[in-house]
């Protein structure tokens, strides 16, 4: 992942939440559902913290020290602002909560062991960007604003929801191509007027909007 800075907002989860199809003009609309591909939103995510480098940042090839635990929202908190700048327009940073928020479920779906070490994700960009207790209320109230939602495939499969800086002032359309959101382009678009829904489905085509009840 690109580091533009980011963060997400904290809301309580619902463990075993159903779901069933989010009613949006501009989305593609999926079958109503009572779980999403047979899973739950997590409670909580596993972060492998590396060693920081020499500037202090969260070094991506830094030796794992340990692996911290900590309630989903509130890793999705701490990661929004570090990916997405938190004094953009409120639309992109819905947009960015989203894709963050796909992205943690998705690798908590999928744990990964290195070096004797059981994670979902680790602080670095080699997945999201995370600080501990970085939130702020820009980006804490985008994440609110989609905490009972969520962005999958029509099916309900969760995917990853990959994105890029991309170019300032730019639509960045060769990431449409590739199923990535542009940080850059989000906030371009969301200036343009456009709602988060639309940007999401500028970037990742064929996929659908669900609401988690």
């Amino acid at each position: 992942m690109s580091t533009c800075t980011a963060k997400i907002a904290l809301a309580l989860g619902v463990v075993g939440a159903s779901v069933t199809a989010l009613t949006v003009s501009t989305m593609p609309r999926a079958e109503a559902a009572q779980t999403i591909y047979n899973t739950s939103l997590p409670s909580t995510m596993r972060i492998a913290i590396r060693e920081n480098n020499w500037s202090g940042e969260p070094d991506p090839r830094g030796r794992i020290i340990y692996v911290q635990s900590i309630p989903f929202y509130e890793y999705c908190e701490d990661v929004l602002p570090n990916e997405w700048m938190p004094s953009w327009n409120s639309e992109s940073l819905k947009a960015g909560a989203m894709a963050i928020k796909m992205f943690a479920w998705y690798h908590h779906l999928h744990p990964v062991t290195i070096d004797g070490f059981t994670f979902d994700v680790d602080n670095t960009t080699n997945f999201q960007l995370f600080r501990y207790l970085s939130a702020q209320p820009t980006t804490n109230a985008a994440f609110n604003a989609i905490q009972n939602q969520a962005y999958t495939n029509p099916s309900g499969e969760i995917i990853e929801l990959n994105y890029r800086a991309g170019i300032q002032n730019d639509p960045n359309w060769q990431y449409r191509n590739a199923q990535k959101m542009a940080q850059w382009g989000s906030q371009y678009w969301a200036e343009k007027g456009q709602t988060f829904q639309q940007i999401l489905q500028f970037y990742y085509v064929n996929r659908s909007l669900y609401r988690i009840q």
